[in-house]
């Protein structure tokens, strides 16, 4: 099992659970983060003061999913969440040692 965590800009996590949904990922969790990279923050002007912001609005997706399907989740993400500007984010993948649904016991791919 693996756990892919994906950083997006904001107003693409909609479209990434969409994406996720058509490829049958039923569930994921979406957190709201600030960060930065390459791009370093940006500079803006509000009543003649200027402004640095260092840390941007982020959304950090998070699916744990078996190792099949790894390749298709990432490919699901990188085309929903791709806008080719600088700031489109990143996509980690962990290896996950165990799940377990507290609900029932279930235990490994049978919990996802």
């Amino acid at each position: 099992m693996k756990l892919v965590t994906a950083i997006v800009k904001p107003f693409k996590s909609d479209d990434v659970r969409e994406a996720l949904s058509e490829i049958g990922i039923s569930g994921m969790t979406l957190t709201e983060v600030k960060g930065f990279g390459r791009q370093k923050g940006h500079t803006e002007l509000y009543r003649g003061a200027e402004y640095v912001i260092d840390f941007l609005p982020k959304a950090k997706i998070e699916v744990a999913v078996e190792d099949g399907i790894v390749e298709q989740v990432i490919e699901a993400i990188c085309k929903a969440a791709n806008t080719g500007q600088i700031g489109d984010g990143k996509i980690f993948v962990s290896n996950l040692e165990q799940t377990i649904r507290i609900r029932t016991g279930e235990t490994g791919n049978d919990a996802l």
